[in-house]
């Protein structure tokens, strides 16, 4: 589980999230239990689908996440604001990409991505 990782504290260089931090039951504890393993100077990768910019798939994620979706995607969440969560756990964000994957033309409430590099202070 991402909220217990078999690490001792501050000895690794570099953890890695990847499309988990939408499906943890608590995402600040499991950035928390990230930061804890980290030594300091240490990176956290990240890859993850996040809340949309557009007010109306907004709207139709925070729809899906009161309802069905979490059922049916494994506890899944689509409009999960992780950017803000991962500096609220303490890191500096110090690379950040917003895309959109599948890049269609109607988008998909799981469409809204963030590819980066956040650091431990």
């Amino acid at each position: 589980m991402a909220d217990r990782l078999p690490a001792e504290d501050e000895s690794v260089d570099a953890i890695v999230y990847s499309l988990v931090l939408c499906s943890v039951p608590d995402q600040a504890r499991a950035l928390r239990e990230g930061r804890s393993v980290l030594r300091p100077g240490g990176q956290l990768r990240f890859f993850e689908h996040v809340r949309a910019e557009s007010a109306t798939l907004r709207r139709v994620q925070t729809l899906l996440d009161a309802t069905v979706w979490p059922t049916l995607a494994g506890g899944c969440h689509t409009g999960r604001g992780t950017a803000a969560a991962i500096e609220g756990a303490g890191f500096a964000i110090e690379e950040i990409e917003h895309f959109r994957f599948p890049d269609v033309r109607v988008a998909l409430p799981t469409s809204p991505h963030i590819l980066g590099m956040a650091r431990l202070p």
